[in-house]
């Protein structure tokens, strides 16, 4: 169950916002093997005066079209989390016209236990989620 915050600086239209996440969703149902409806992505959009996204001194030009997608999941492989990476930036450029060069990433992990979908539960732990095992990863 990834978890996806996407950080932008405002001015997309509503059915550009809507094809950024339909083709992030696409991207996650390939790399990291998930049920369709397990979708969970929420947009904040700043002020350009309130985003500052440099390179990390690797000389990557930004345009006011980055995106921050912040993942918040359960373990993933190296192979799936670089698989992500690489898969996403193509299918943003086609999709989206946002140049890899303002696709930014960052991977934040937790355990079942961290997860509640409603009623007070952890429907990691008790199994409640269909096809799923305690301690096991959609």
């Amino acid at each position: 169950m990834p978890f996806l915050r996407f950080d932008l600086i405002e001015g997309r239209t509503d059915q550009e916002l809507a094809t950024l996440l339909d083709a992030t969703h696409r991207v996650v149902l390939r790399t990291f093997h998930v049920p369709k409806g397990d979708r969970y992505q929420i947009v904040h959009e700043h002020r350009p005066s309130r985003v500052r996204i440099e390179d990390t001194g690797l000389g990557i030009p930004r345009s006011d079209k980055v995106v921050s997608l912040q993942i918040t999941t359960r373990p993933r492989t190296t192979e799936e989390k670089t698989a992500f990476y690489r898969e996403l930036c193509s299918e943003l450029q086609v999709a989206c016209i946002v140049a890899p060069t303002d696709v930014i990433v960052s991977f934040v992990e937790n355990a079942d236990e961290d997860w509640s979908f409603g009623h007070g539960r952890a429907q990691f732990l008790t199994g409640e989620l269909e096809g799923s095992k305690p301690n096991s990863k959609p």
